[in-house]
């Protein structure tokens, strides 16, 4: 994918800055971004999942919905499909709203040559991910919990010449299998993420959703595919929650995998679920109980996602969250906002979890964090 030229380009990162709504996005195996627009005012928030029942746009829905992140819906005023549509639209927006729009920052548009963000390193990060593996192991090992999923967050410094769409591009052409996202609201602030797990899509009675867990590292260019039971087990957890939710509100459900499945650097043990919906009015609920799921969150359902809340040391806001664009009328397509990070000012802050299960090695399930926080990191 190529940049747009430059005033379109500029324009996008003003509005990240702005008090606009929008999400641009790219679909897996497509070269060809979307935008959607609202026309004014902040994105519409919504209580609850249920609260999106028969609601059409954009989804950001934090892990935890609450008030300080609410679940946020970016109204379709306007959408557009390919840079050529894209700068028309927004070449007309900025000329209705030239004074909510500020000016393009000073500077390259692109980062200078040394100014990558580069990989990451140890210290204190890592002394708090041990004490909270430690404060999650207990619990595991006195069976209260079958899987709990641990995150972490990592701060960098944004390069010089940082530009949000330049690193949504970079995205695009790094990751080819994942949906790639760029989004902002004045709710939410300013997010970019790189998500290889479906967790609803379709239209008309035909649906889909994944179970995605299990990680391993990139061989090369050859895809490994020798999975430790920890992985297996992990895997069959969420597939047996996501087959329980499915059977709640479809019919005619088949299923294909666990197969490996690549995304970026790594890859994922991955199931595939096809159902049908005769009614397609209560999407929302249907994600009310697919989300979380035990992929980002853990078994009990409940019960982990309280312990998570009191023991992980981070607020994960938006990430492990639902990301994608919903309309029970036509195609759905909303992911887990896996592989993100969150730009504020001139820092970003980059996501990661794993799946902990009580045979769960602390330095291993570190290096698995690590390699997940790569795929943000390789393209700033």
């Amino acid at each position: 994918m190529n940049l747009p030229f430059s005033s379109i380009h500029k324009l996008i990162d003003s509005l990240t800055r702005s008090n606009a709504s929008f999400a641009l996005y790219r679909q897996p195996w497509t070269d060809e971004p979307l935008l959607v627009l609202q026309e004014a005012g902040g994105a519409q928030t919504v209580d609850g999942m249920s609260g999106l029942n028969g609601k059409r746009g954009f989804l950001m829905a934090p892990f935890k919905p609450g008030g300080k992140h609410p679940i946020v819906l970016i109204e379709a005023d306007h959408c557009a499909h390919g840079w050529e549509s894209i700068s028309d639209l927004l070449a007309q927006y900025a000329q209705t709203h030239a004074a909510e729009i500020p000016a393009p920052p000073a500077g390259p548009l692109q980062p200078s040559a040394g100014q990558e963000a580069g990989q990451e390193t140890g210290g204190q990060d890592q002394k708090a991910y041990a004490e909270a593996f430690g404060r999650f192991i207990v619990p595991l090992q006195q069976n209260t919990f079958q899987k709990l999923v641990l995150s972490r967050c990592l701060h960098r410094k944004l390069p010089e010449g940082f530009s949000p769409l330049s690193t949504f591009v970079n995205a695009c052409n790094s990751y080819p299998r994942m949906m790639i996202s760029l989004t902002h609201t004045p709710a939410t602030g300013t997010w970019i993420g790189s998500t290889p797990e479906i967790i609803l899509s379709g239209h008309d009675t035909q649906w889909h959703t994944v179970s995605l867990a299990g990680t391993m590292p990139m061989q090369g260019d050859t895809m490994p595919d020798e999975w430790s039971e920890k992985n297996r087990k992990e895997q069959a957890f969420v597939s047996e929650y996501i087959r329980k939710t499915v059977k709640q509100f479809g019919s005619k459900i088949t299923e294909k995998g666990p197969y490996t499945a690549r995304a970026g650097g790594l890859v994922h043990l991955k199931t595939d679920f096809s159902f049908q919906l005769k009614d397609t009015s209560r999407l929302g609920d249907i994600l009310n109980e697919l989300h979380p799921t035990p992929a980002v969150c853990g078994l009990p359902k409940q019960e982990a996602y309280a312990f998570i809340e009191a023991n992980e040391g981070i607020d994960r806001k938006y990430y492990a969250g639902i990301i994608g664009w919903l309309d029970p009328q036509g195609d759905t397509s909303l992911y887990v906002n896996l592989r993100c990070m969150k730009v504020e000012g001139s820092e970003s802050t980059l996501y990661a979890g794993g799946g902990i299960l009580p045979s769960s090695v602390l330095e291993a399930e570190w290096e698995e964090t690590r390699q997940k926080l790569n795929t943000m990191l390789n393209v700033l």
